[in-house]
């Protein structure tokens, strides 16, 4: 299986359904009455939102079967290359230091 990530959109119309996604998580929380003082920083900004919809587009290409830490920073790289502009949100999701995100599935991968 290629590690290519096929373009299902343009990087515009995948940020702009990253940002409905977003704006309706949101909604959701601020409806269960959370503070969003307390929970904006755990959410993902619109462009790793955008690379998890690409990573979970080369998952479901690869029959569901979810990537073990090698695959996943290839399958991620790749989307870095094929998509230059979400180059800043990939590396930062591959950072270890910015591990501390609960809707990270690295860090949901350790807890294991």
């Amino acid at each position: 299986m290629s590690e290519s990530v096929q373009r299902r959109a343009s990087l515009e119309v995948l940020r702009a359904e990253a940002a409905d996604e977003l704006a309706v998580l949101i909604q959701e929380r601020l409806l269960g009455g959370e503070d969003p003082w307390d929970f904006m920083e755990e959410l993902p900004s619109v462009d790793e939102l955008v690379v998890y919809l690409l990573r979970a587009d080369n998952i479901n290409a690869n029959d569901g079967v979810r990537p073990n830490a090698a695959r996943h920073y290839r399958v991620l790289r790749q989307i870095a290359l094929e998509y230059p502009e979400l180059t800043p949100a990939v590396w930062g999701l591959l950072d270890e230091k910015q591990r501390h995100r609960r809707w990270d599935p690295t860090v949901a991968d350790r807890s294991s």
